[in-house]
């Protein structure tokens, strides 16, 4: 599959070089790269993941916008304040759906924003697969993320619409606070439980 990676941080780093190893024919580039070679990259991949701070994306370029319409989007962003201890939207809608309304046509789908960027390597910790919710509203770009997230050794989910990206962004906080707020480090995760 081509994948096209919108952000080089630590999010979209480690994606590129795990989807890559997977097998898949990966492009990546800062948001801030030239509009032109962004729209052609988007234009050419099957998926786009979206790894950058979440109020970039309604800024991206209208070329860039446009070469989205139609194709399967991958919202790994979650709408954090500056110093990462809260979410700047929630309750009634969710980072996902502003971003959805800012990409027109796009496939959008919620995955990839619970996990920490240390524990995408695996999808794992130790021999225990962690808890990879997918929210969308289209069926092809939730089977997508769900291909792509338990490939990477996930425990991907569909959780159903988009709409349920205001229980996961809260939830990533969470971890946040735990993992930095309350010094648990960074190598933690969610686990899904069944009877």
């Amino acid at each position: 599959m081509k994948i096209s990676i919108i952000g080089a941080g630590n999010v979209g780093s480690v994606l590129a070089r795990r989807f890559a190893e997977n097998g898949h024919d990966v492009t990546t580039a800062n948001s801030a790269t030239d509009p032109d070679r962004l729209a052609a990259d988007v234009e050419a991949a099957e998926v786009t993941v979206l790894a950058v701070r979440f109020e970039v994306v309604a800024q991206l370029d209208a070329r860039v916008k446009t070469a989205l319409s139609g194709k399967v989007v991958i919202d790994a962003t979650n709408p954090l304040t500056a110093d990462f201890m809260s979410l700047t939207v929630g309750h009634t809608t969710s980072g996902g759906e502003r971003n959805a309304a800012a990409l027109p046509g796009a496939r959008v789908v919620k995955a990839f924003n619970t996990a920490m960027a240390t524990t995408m390597e695996t999808g794992r910790i130790g021999d225990v697969p962690l808890l990879l919710p997918v929210a969308g509203d289209d069926d092809l770009a939730r089977k997508t993320a769900l291909g792509l997230a338990a490939e990477l050794g996930f425990d991907a989910v569909d959780v159903g619409p988009l709409s349920n990206a205001r229980y996961t962004e809260p939830a990533v906080e969470l971890l946040i606070q735990l993992a930095f707020g309350q010094g648990l480090g960074p190598g933690i995760g969610f686990v899904l439980a069944r009877a």
